[in-house]
């Protein structure tokens, strides 16, 4: 699996600040959950991949890491997943294809596509999973963000602040980040821009993934 820019964005956004315990839906290769670990030294994170394969990766990548006694990982959908914990904080890069034609990759399917995991399902999830007073952080296009939102208010759930991602200023938005709460308050809207005219990267970009790129 690609490494995605947003996926990284996504890492690098959510408040990890105050959480000990941290929940990854769909961890894939085990980037976010990696990402999240190195944020928060003392933060314990359970991730869960339905996919054999990315699970496999994600099991050898996490080995491989300074982080390997702080990350546990379930090959499980997140319906099937079993535990007593309640999390801090549930972050996500969700399948979201939900109108598209389907490649014959099976994998590619279970990434893009909500075939093994719908909204309803994920939202009822992060209800049963999520601490009282805890948060829940996804990343989505815009058009399957509003999708979401609506959902995610049958469960009392709301949108508290989103990041907007564009790819230059004024080009369309390319994915919401969104951070879900219990408590109801005027969302708090930010934007950042990935590139500048000249194709270089800007300034809040460098300063966010600063601790990831290398190139930074």
């Amino acid at each position: 699996m690609k490494v995605s820019t947003d996926a990284c964005v996504l890492g690098a956004y959510a408040d990890v600040s105050e959480c000990k315990r941290i929940l990854d839906i769909g961890t894939g290769t085990g980037l976010l959950t990696m990402m999240i670990a190195q944020r928060n030294q003392g933060v314990l994170v359970d991730a869960v991949e339905i996919d054999e394969g990315a699970y496999n990766q994600a099991v050898e990548n996490i080995g491989d890491s300074i982080f390997r006694e702080r990350i546990n990982v379930f090959n499980s959908t997140i319906q099937q997943f079993q535990t007593d914990n309640l999390y801090d904080l549930i972050v996500s890069n969700p399948p979201f294809y939900q109108n598209h034609l389907q490649s014959n990759k099976s994998q590619k399917n279970l990434a893009h596509h909500t075939i093994s995991l719908s909204f309803e399902d994920l939202m009822a999830s992060v209800n049963k999973f999520l601490q009282p007073n805890g948060t829940f952080v996804v990343l989505l296009p815009m058009y399957e963000t509003s999708c979401l939102m609506e959902i995610a208010a049958q469960f009392q759930l709301f949108p508290q602040k989103q990041l907007q991602i564009r790819h230059r200023q004024n080009s369309k938005i390319l994915r919401i980040i969104t951070t879900f709460g219990y408590s109801e308050k005027q969302t708090l809207v930010e934007e950042l821009i990935i590139k500048n005219p000249d194709e270089t990267y800007t300034q809040d970009f460098k300063e966010l993934l600063r601790e990831f790129y290398l190139i930074f």
